[in-house]
């Protein structure tokens, strides 16, 4: 059954700043069994992954428009999932991988701004939101309402 799609949630994928992440990885934190170290989520948490290098990938297919079918739901922020896509960048946590910072590279900006701005031209009532707008996290490590006021986006 399709969904209106309501939101759009940044995450960050909690790893220590300049670590590079593969989409391999995060299948296996959040697919695999709880006995084999995952989650054991029927899907990944995100729609896209923003790479250190500014490279967008996709992780989730979805057909680009207002619903959220049940193919296209990752599981990213309990309660929201199936009105919302998700998207990661890699990092979020500082050198000694506990502390959360905002660890965007100069690519990352540039790539999560272009790709924020692009959605929200496509859908202008969606809202944007962090994680830690409707869970106790500090994902995505950096304050998203302010980030979308100084790129334009007035919600």
């Amino acid at each position: 059954m399709s969904k209106t799609l309501q939101y759009l949630v940044i995450h960050c994928t909690a790893t220590r700043e300049g670590r590079e992440v593969k989409s391999s990885e995060i299948r296996h934190w959040h697919t695999d069994p709880v006995s084999k170290g995952g989650r054991g989520w029927k899907q990944v948490g995100y729609t896209d992954m923003v790479h250190l290098d500014g490279g967008v990938e996709r992780m989730v297919e979805n057909n680009e428009d207002m619903t959220v079918d049940s193919w296209e739901i990752t599981n990213g922020a309990a309660g929201y999932n199936t009105v919302s896509r998700h998207v990661v960048y890699v990092g979020g946590l500082a050198i000694d991988g506990q502390t959360p910072k905002d660890t965007r590279t100069a690519a990352q900006k540039a790539a999560l701004r272009a790709y924020v701005l692009d959605f929200h031209r496509r859908f202008p009532r969606v809202r944007i939101i962090g994680h830690n707008e409707v869970a106790a996290k500090a994902c995505p490590s950096f304050d998203v309402q302010k980030w979308l006021t100084e790129i334009g986006i007035n919600q």
